[in-house]
């Protein structure tokens, strides 16, 4: 087993020669060209050029645009590391000179940063092929955002037609001071369900409301009555989410609509909590589309998107060992298990370990300014992930690069 003051020193030598400005070039041109969800054509044609310059065997349109990338250096372990290259359809507002130049898709997430890491550290490993021996498998993943990315690459033989892994490797950007690497073994997101709901009505015109069964007074009870599921009906010591993301009803300010359409997001980290949540929700939109007298039962739709991710508690122990020997101790930290949800976990065949961790990224004059008496208030109150002004500090590009090439080197012989 490579030791942790074996692997940081291996790592730091063969990532002394790292430019910043070179990761600073190619992750900027990402930031100012975001793709959205199954869209990332040249976002996977630029991860695809590096790994093709770097040595690897390429195979790019994996379940769209895909790029999987192997090298195959004598025997040991395989090693995957993945990255996911989709933006958001969020409008940026950050005032950065190299800012999206695509009207409503900006990289709000972090995954210009997931990929620039990810390359860069592909090309470190691959320089650096004479200490190392194993296969490494580099996964640039689509629509992680949507929730269908990790599963249609799966779907499209990612699990047979490349070589099958050891270890499946995999980091996020989070908010939080720059210079920080969040461990959790175990638990560490949540799982994610989509919940849509339809309520039918009768329409008709807005002076004549007795004339109708208005969906939308409808939806808005069920709206208020949704948000007693977590406060009474889920003990304390369970963590649940559930958010009314979406509500659309009516086409003007005059007519009643004849149907009015709800968008749920559940996020749990228990099977039978989540199974007792949906229940709740079927009772509530039931109940009150009864009690208005709607016409036509609602429909209600569950899509499982993602599920809980769960590290293997050896795997990150072993690489937070690792970290802690390459940044020091006090930069490793276990922030418990988050309401956040990931594919990731879906990338890994059935009993093979994974390990999901965390760099963050706020700068500092952003940190110091923003109030808060202890940590848990300060990152909420600086911009975080999906926020227009997420805007992470480019020093980070780095240290993201070197705790990819550190976990992989955990691993390999």
């Amino acid at each position: 087993m490579n030791t942790p003051t074996a692997v940081a020193r291996l790592t730091q030598e063969i990532t002394a020669g790292l430019r910043a400005a070179a990761l600073e070039d190619f992750y900027q041109d990402l930031h100012r060209h975001p793709e959205l969800a199954f869209q990332e054509h040249r976002t996977a044609a630029k991860l695809a050029a590096r790994l093709r310059a770097a040595g690897y065997d390429v195979t790019e349109g994996v379940s769209g645009t895909g790029v999987v990338g192997v090298l195959i250096n004598g025997d040991g372990p395989s090693v995957w590391l993945r990255g996911d290259m989709d933006a958001l359809p969020v409008q940026e507002a950050t005032g950065l000179e190299y800012a999206s130049t695509v009207d409503g898709v900006m990289h709000a997430c972090g995954h210009d940063l997931h990929v620039t890491w990810l390359a860069g550290a592909a090309d470190a490993l691959a320089a650096a092929r004479a200490r190392w021996s194993g296969t490494l498998v580099v996964v640039g993943q689509p629509a992680e955002e949507s929730g269908g990315g990790a599963a249609a690459m799966v779907a499209d033989g990612l699990h047979t037609r490349f070589p099958l892994p050891d270890v499946v490797l995999g980091q996020h950007v989070a908010p939080g001071l720059a210079g920080f690497y969040p461990h959790t073994p175990g638990l560490t997101m949540s799982a994610s369900d989509d919940i849509d709901v339809v309520v039918h009505g009768v329409g008709g015109h807005g002076s004549r409301p007795e004339s109708t069964t208005d969906p939308v007074v409808t939806a808005a009870y069920i709206v208020t009555r949704l948000q007693t599921v977590v406060s009474r009906e889920v003990a304390a010591a369970h963590s649940v989410v559930l958010t009314v993301g979406q509500f659309h009803a009516g086409t003007k300010h005059n007519i009643i609509p004849a149907e009015a359409r709800l968008a749920l997001n559940l996020r749990t980290q228990d099977a039978t909590v989540r199974d007792r949540v949906l229940r709740a929700v079927h009772r509530i939109v039931e109940g009150e589309c009864r009690t208005a007298g709607c016409p036509t039962p609602p429909e209600v739709t569950v899509r499982p998107g993602y599920p809980n991710t769960v590290n293997d508690t050896v795997l990150d122990g072993e690489i937070a060992a690792v970290h802690r020997e390459l940044f020091g101790p006090p930069t490793v930290l276990d922030f418990g298990p988050a309401m956040g949800s990931e594919d990731f976990s879906l990338l890994a065949p059935e009993g093979v370990p994974y390990d999901f961790w965390y760099v963050t990224s706020t700068p500092p004059a952003v940190w110091d300014a923003a109030p808060g008496a202890d940590l848990a208030e300060k990152i909420g109150n600086v911009p975080g992930n999906h926020s227009p002004l997420f805007a992470p500090d480019l020093s980070v590009l780095l240290p993201g690069v070197r705790t990819l090439v550190s976990a992989a080197l955990s691993r390999l012989g």
